[in-house]
């Protein structure tokens, strides 16, 4: 029998993440995949700066951007041809461009030679779960290989990321709940495309919508919705294909299709993320329509949510309460966004001309209201998820929807002592960090919360603005073991964030870079008790 700490079944985006945050924490997982390969035709299409940050937590988001069309905007254009919406976001508070189109077959071949790197990742390839039992201390899964021979794998906890389909969902006994859309899209890829259109673009018409999406290495998506009743095979075929994807590439060479496929959209989640130790991310969870490209993004944030809590658990330095609050924080975001994915979806398809009218008249006004032009350039409208409950403290008295606590901190730029020049999170390092900008954030604290803090294996920074450094030749080199890392707010993010909350001086990050809490220097001992009832202690 094999023995592991996870089992994550699914070597798709989120459980090759997964493996490789896992890789990062120190945790010993074992990947298994039904297919030998990669599936060579693109699915998902668009990546975002949260999952970029993903990316980067898993050291491999060089290697991904190296295959993305970066900061692509979108237009939205009437049936009859007039653009009534432009979003073309800018800046990068997250350290990475807001708006990426990629191949998901280079990102999983990417994501699986950086897992590489760690020997307590094993990735199976051809190997098939079959059933599983599970009790208090773990699970054991009987899996098969190609050859059909049989292999039990012991671990405390088992991932379901095994997509819509998902045989670990089903063997939970988990339900899905929401619903189908009756409408039929034909989603076509195609290679060699030579049209200059380098941004995506949606043809909201009432009866037969357009989604054109530029993809990298010469390649192109295109989505036409067909009728309800149509038959798949007649849609698919080569010569109705050409019929869609010819007349818009007049006077230039057409491309080579690559892949046709008819698909249906859902709106569905599960009734829960967990049962017991088994947990489900990205499409074993949830599944929405395609509009916007948040199904893959989701679903990293499921990962991104629940490796640190896995590894947290398994390697003692939390109890194993702390699992539970994956479901509180991820299922209620998600859903968020499922509905968020379906709304966008009636945006693209009006019911009528007289709808579709009505529909681009409010965004003309929104172009001309103060602020408006901009909520739709940044995208602004997609909801950023924010945890109230979980692993956060302070979150359900804060009434403001801006506050921070329980959303994503940003990422500015710091400077470390010997003045290397970091993203946030690459300084700090893939752990907790409790930072103090101006001050130690620790000095308040009294020895046994210190030794809490120690045994999580958390990080304590101060930030300090670049006035109060030494001069150059000047500074005095810290031991090997400072308890206190100094860095400097170069870009002035921290300095920004101060000004606006004069009494957040002291943050508490997760390692998924969420916003534990947020307070004076003096109440940070209330903050660490509150905490560790709900991260508990490790053994």
């Amino acid at each position: 029998m094999i023995t592991t700490d996870i089992l994550i079944v699914g070597g798709g985006p989120c459980g090759i993440t997964m493996a490789n945050l896992l890789g990062v924490y120190g945790v010993k997982a074992v990947v298994l995949d039904r297919e030998l390969q990669v599936i060579d035709f693109p699915r998902a299409v668009g990546i975002d700066d949260e999952s970029l940050r993903t990316c980067q937590a898993a050291g491999a988001v060089e290697q991904v951007l190296d295959d993305c069309v970066q900061n692509t905007p979108i237009r939205y254009h009437t049936s009859w041809g007039r653009c009534f919406a432009h979003v073309k976001p800018a800046g990068k508070p997250y350290g990475w461009p807001r708006r990426n189109l990629f191949l998901q077959p280079l990102f999983e071949a990417s994501m699986r030679r950086a897992v590489k790197r760690f020997d307590t990742i094993d990735v199976r390839l051809g190997h098939e779960l079959q059933s599983y039992v599970a009790d208090g201390t773990g699970v054991t899964a009987t899996v098969t290989d190609r050859d059909g021979t049989a292999h039990q794998i012991y671990a405390s906890y088992l991932v379901g990321a095994d997509g819509g389909k998902s045989t670990v969902r089903r063997l939970a006994g988990i339900e899905m709940t929401g619903s189908t859309a009756a409408m039929k899209w034909l989603v076509v890829d195609v290679a060699d495309d030579v049209l200059d259109m380098p941004y995506s673009a949606v043809y909201c018409d009432s009866h037969k919508p357009v989604l054109m999406v530029p993809l990298p290495y010469r390649h192109r998506r295109w989505e036409f919705r067909l009728d309800d009743d149509a038959d798949d095979a007649a849609a698919m075929h080569p010569g109705h294909v050409m019929s869609l994807i010819a007349p818009r590439y007049a006077g230039v060479a057409l491309p080579r299709v690559v892949s046709s496929r008819v698909y249906m959209h859902h709106s569905r989640i599960a009734e829960t993320f967990q049962n017991g130790r088994v947990l489900l991310v990205g499409d074993a969870a949830h599944l929405q329509p395609p509009f916007f490209g948040q199904g893959m993004n989701s679903g990293m944030r499921d990962v991104t949510n629940l490796a640190w809590k896995l590894a947290a658990v398994v390697s003692g330095r939390a109890g194993p309460e702390l699992i539970d609050t994956y479901d509180i924080e991820r299922r209620h975001t998600a859903a968020v966004m499922v509905g968020f994915a379906t709304r966008i979806g009636n945006l693209y398809t009006p019911h009528n001309r007289v709808t579709e009218r009505l529909r681009s008249l409010l965004f003309r006004v929104l172009n001309v209201v103060p602020g408006g032009k901009e909520y739709i350039l940044q995208m602004k409208f997609k909801p950023m998820p924010r945890y109230t409950t979980g692993v956060v403290t302070g979150a359900d008295t804060a009434k403001r929807s801006d506050h921070p606590t329980g959303r994503m901190f940003p990422q500015p730029l710091v400077e470390t002592d010997n003045r290397t020049r970091l993203r946030l999170d690459d300084a700090i390092g893939p752990w907790f960090a409790v930072i103090g900008i101006g001050r130690d954030p620790s000095a308040g604290l009294n020895a046994e919360q210190r030794r809490w803090w120690g045994a999580l294996g958390a990080r304590f920074v101060q930030v300090d603005s670049p006035r109060s450094r030494p001069l150059p030749g000047t500074a005095e080199v810290a031991a090997a073991d400072q308890p206190l890392q100094h860095l400097v707010d170069v870009d002035g993010g921290f300095r920004d964030w101060l000004l606006a909350r004069p009494n957040d001086e002291v943050i508490v990050l997760r390692p998924d870079r969420y916003v534990a809490a947020v307070c004076r220097a003096a109440d940070l001992t209330a903050v660490t008790d509150a905490l560790r009832t709900v991260i508990g202690v490790g053994h």
